[in-house]
């Protein structure tokens, strides 16, 4: 039987993170964040307190990209799940498994952040962000790591929320599952970089030797047509092989439009540097219309949700309507990763492929990045965009006694250069072997001494809610 743990504190810090460079995606540019930090404490049934940590940034204007609101009103709402969330899970009576404790709160999370108009997605946030912190905590009771752990399945996972699965295929996905010693990174060329030339998309300096590449997309097809052609031209240069994905970031406006790209891509002889390297297209039109739209024959090129994964039922949903796979991030849930990564399996069985893909969201070095490095290397994620190295100059504004603590712990991850601690790409490869220690992936902490507490969101109040 799993574990049966109670959770007895939960508390949330930030950190500014400044960026090296701005990253614009669709319509948004970021050139600042800030980093959210949550620090739990639990009770293990019959082996006493143990505490665990977790981190992310709080991206604007990709958990919910509606036109009215601001960015900032955005990260508002994301430090508002965090501390709606919180008041569920302290307020779960008695010892659970971590998941049945996740499951109990999940559907109370999305009503409670309806009311104040935050969106599922966006809701998803704040119980992500602590499953990680008490799985980690959970781990380091039993002296165990992230791997053998959830081969073990000491979180109990179970097809409550999924009962398009059985029981026994998580456990069964999970006892299968081995560590990858290796995840090649994905580069991320932002609609704003640099393309041709010094800094440019084929200069090492910039992709630091990278094979795989995710190109954003504008949702202009001849635009984007344009852009892919130049970026091929560069991409054709390199002395090795390469892949590319490409997002868009729902700014596809409906099939037509997504059908003109592919149609480009399949007869353009200007695309085939593209066409010829492309493993899939992520998340094209928007998350609230994209069940109104089966693909029908743009399904023959590969095609994913990202955005529009909100909920558990979002992958068969989106399987039902011609899309072959799914993306994992840390911050929509580390428990809905598995599932979706069981599901993949389970559907390719019989000759059809379906996958899930790992997208990066500017994950930051430390804690961040390497929760869902373990999390992609669990689930089979051979390589997975990494854009936080990218886009943020090392720990940026971490204190050096903290970043050299991970540096010390992750000796594999990291490497310093000059005054800066960065994360240390291999032949561009991330190396794992590091992440195996008592814990969710990670040797080191936080200097919770140093972090600000949370900014404290104010509750909103719709309009009904008044009269």
């Amino acid at each position: 039987m799993p574990p049966r743990i109670a959770v007895r504190d939960i508390s949330f810090f930030e950190r500014p993170v400044p960026f090296a460079k701005p990253f614009r995606f669709g319509s948004v540019v970021i050139t600042a964040s800030a980093q959210a930090f949550v620090r739990v404490e639990i009770e293990v049934e019959g082996a006493g307190r143990s505490a665990g940590a977790s981190a992310e940034l709080m991206a604007s204007k990709w958990f919910d990209k509606r036109a009215h609101l601001t960015p900032p009103q955005t990260v508002e709402e994301l430090r508002r799940s965090l501390v709606i969330a919180r008041d569920l899970y302290l307020a779960r009576p008695g010892f659970d498994t971590a998941f049945a404790t996740h499951a109990a709160v999940v559907a109370a999370q999305v009503e409670a952040c309806a009311k104040e108009d935050i969106p599922p997605l966006a809701a998803g946030f704040g119980p992500a962000e602590i499953d990680k912190a008490i799985l980690d905590a959970l781990l380091r009771a039993l002296e165990t790591d992230f791997f053998i752990g959830m081969a073990q399945n000491v979180a109990g996972i179970d097809a409550r929320l999924s009962p398009d699965l059985g029981d026994s295929d998580i456990a069964q996905f999970l006892g299968r599952s081995q560590r990858l010693e290796r995840v090649a990174i994905r580069h991320t060329v932002g609609m704003d970089d640099k393309i041709e030339g010094e800094g440019g998309v084929a200069d090492t300096r910039e992709n630091a030797g990278a094979r795989y590449f995710k190109l954003k997309l504008n949702g202009d097809p001849d635009a984007d047509a344009a852009r892919l052609i130049r970026i091929g031209n560069e991409l054709a240069t390199l002395p090795h092989d390469y892949s590319v994905t490409l997002d868009a970031n729902e700014q596809y406006a409906d099939l037509a439009a997504l059908g003109a790209l592919v149609e480009r891509l399949d007869r353009d002889a200007a695309l085939e540097p593209i066409a010829a390297k492309l493993l899939y297209i992520e998340q094209p039109m928007p998350r609230d219309s994209f069940r109104e739209s089966p693909l029908g024959r743009l399904s023959r090129r590969d095609i994913i949700i990202d955005e529009a994964d909100d909920c558990y039922g979002a992958f068969p949903a989106a399987r039902a309507l011609g899309y072959r796979g799914i993306s994992s991030k840390s911050c929509k849930g580390v428990y809905k990763s598995i599932v979706n990564a069981t599901r993949a399996a389970k559907w390719s069985v019989d000759g059809e492929r379906y996958f899930i893909s790992g997208e990066d969201l500017t994950c930051q070095a430390g804690l961040g990045v390497q929760q869902d490095l373990a999390l992609g290397a669990l689930i089979g994620v051979t390589h997975a965009e990494r854009n936080g190295h990218h886009y943020v100059d090392g720990f940026a504004d971490t204190p050096a006694a903290e970043a050299q603590a991970f540096l010390a712990a992750h000796p594999d991850l990291y490497i310093r250069d000059g005054e800066k601690i960065r994360l240390s790409i291999h032949d561009g490869d991330l190396l794992t072997g590091s992440l195996t220690g008592p814990g969710y992936a990670t040797g080191a902490h936080p200097d919770w001494t140093v972090l600000s507490p949370l900014q404290q969101p104010r509750a909103r109040i719709l309009q009904e809610q008044k009269t």
